[in-house]
């Protein structure tokens, strides 16, 4: 396989891949949800952050430390800066630890100064973003943890909420994982489902030599993307391979039947498994000889972290 695809199956956004400006749209969605009811038919007709503005007491320089309530791996805080510019900009933060850190309970993240007013209208929101983007980091932290060194490397999917996916999927390089396809635009990949508009179920036939022909037209389609096809039985593997398939994602195999599968393929082609992985199949996985294995529960079943704002007099 060329270089360029074999990089491009194993690439990690980093901070710097993020659009700025995409960011800044997403930051102020969240800002114009919480101080005027975006979303709603009817706005409200008063905006703003009522409860600070109902304190009589004079604005004063104002100090919080954001910590960390438990372990986690922290994500997203170059977001700081942008959340407070977004509400005016008359704060500052100075970050204590950076993204992909693994931190301990009590930690500090970062330091907050500046006017209050500010601090107090987007407190809820920058912990909403880095609870969310940290506890996918810590998702996928203890995956790749329970996959254990190795050849194999843990991959994202697609199923990620609309509009964070680039965050969400920065998250999971910072966990330590390895970003799968960051859209529709950058692999091309022959799931069950195109695979039934050709008419291949999977038996032997005629529909072996359709299949064959189908991956041979992919490539010839789109020559600089990396083919992937996903294949629920080993009936489907030979005629994959002469199609002339980059990679095979090996769906919902056992661990027995992810030998066979391997035993047929003979390194020909890259390998991914999933389907039905967790926390306690990874470690049967983790010596197969897979090259990838893949899940989208790094993402969908994440749990926020406990992060807080602490206040200095």
């Amino acid at each position: 396989m060329p270089a360029a695809f074999a990089e491009s199956l194993l690439q990690r956004l980093t901070w710097e891949d993020l659009d700025r400006s995409h960011l800044r749209r997403l930051v102020e969605m969240a800002r114009d949800e919480d101080l005027a009811g975006l979303g709603l038919r009817t706005r409200p007709r008063v905006s703003g952050d009522r409860s600070t503005a109902s304190l009589l007491s004079p604005a004063r320089a104002g100090r919080a430390n954001l910590v960390a309530r438990q372990d986690m791996v922290a994500c997203g805080l170059g977001l700081l800066p942008l959340i407070l510019t977004a509400y005016g900009g008359r704060a500052t933060v100075q970050l204590r630890v950076r993204d992909g850190a693994r931190l301990r309970a009590g930690t500090v993240v970062a330091t907050l100064s500046g006017d209050p007013r500010t601090l107090l209208a987007a407190e809820r929101v920058l912990l909403n973003f880095l609870q969310r983007l940290s506890g996918v980091a810590t998702q996928t932290r203890r995956y790749v943890d329970a996959l254990g060194p190795g050849r194999t490397r843990l991959l994202d999917t697609r199923k990620t909420t609309p509009g964070y996916r680039m965050l969400e999927k920065y998250a999971v390089a910072c966990g330590g994982g390895w970003n799968h396809r960051l859209g529709l635009f950058d692999r091309v990949m022959l799931k069950d489902n195109h695979l039934a508009l050709i008419g291949f179920g999977g038996g032997a036939g005629e529909g072996v030599p359709r299949l064959a022909a189908a991956v041979a037209a992919a490539k010839k389609a789109s020559p600089d993307l990396p083919v992937e096809v996903e294949v629920d039985n080993l009936a489907q593997i030979p005629p994959v391979i002469a199609g002339g398939a980059d990679v095979i994602l090996l769906d919902n195999f056992t661990p027995a039947r992810l030998r066979r599968a391997l035993a047929l393929i003979r390194g020909r082609v890259f390998t991914e498994a999933s389907g039905g992985i967790t926390l306690r199949s990874l470690p049967k996985l983790a010596g197969l000889g897979l090259d990838f294995v893949s899940t989208g529960a790094l993402v969908h079943q994440s749990v926020w972290v406990d992060l807080g704002l602490d206040w200095h007099a």
